[in-house]
């Protein structure tokens, strides 16, 4: 199987490489930033693309929305984001439109490299592999009122705007 990889910090980048290569896959690109992961998928049309969510410029969701365009354009390539953190906004949007061939896991997993190489091979075969972490996330927030979040200010302030206003 073929692989290229976006992350910008160079030694997960190399360490992540070193994995694919020992569990068989074959690396064909390592890339910094989404521009470059883009052109490298369009170029190579590898089986799987292992991409950090927060790329260079911004380091925002760079990653994520370059996973997007992959699976629009090049829905033969299987996607695995890789995250420091669980960002389920992120997961959310990359999940609503496709579930197959996709993955989402925190960068720790990368250190059980058995398990990782495993959930490699699964996601570029069409499978899907969510970090448990980002799916109790994903469950918290279905089932959470976003108005238990306000502060007594805000729900003062929104029963107001809620009531209309005030006779004269």
């Amino acid at each position: 199987m073929r692989a290229v990889i976006a992350e910008d910090s160079v030694l997960l980048r190399i360490g992540v490489a070193k994995v694919l290569e020992v569990a068989g896959f074959e690396v064909v690109a390592e890339v910094g930033d989404a521009e470059a992961l883009l052109a490298a998928v369009e170029e190579h049309r590898p089986d799987i693309a292992v991409v950090d969510v927060r790329m260079p410029p911004g380091f925002t969701d760079e990653g994520v929305r370059a996973a997007l365009v992959i699976r629009q354009q090049w829905p033969g390539t299987a996607v695995l984001l890789l995250s420091q953190y669980v960002e389920e906004r992120y997961a959310a949007d990359l999940l609503s439109a496709h579930t197959s061939g996709i993955g989402y896991l925190l960068k720790q997993r990368v250190a059980d490299v058995e398990e990782f190489a495993d959930t490699l091979r699964r996601v570029a075969e069409g499978g899907t592999a969510l970090d448990p972490q980002v799916v109790s996330q994903l469950l918290v927030r279905r089932h959470s009122d976003p108005l238990d979040r306000l502060t007594p200010r805000e729900r003062e302030v929104l029963e107001l705007m809620a009531g209309g206003p005030t006779p004269e």
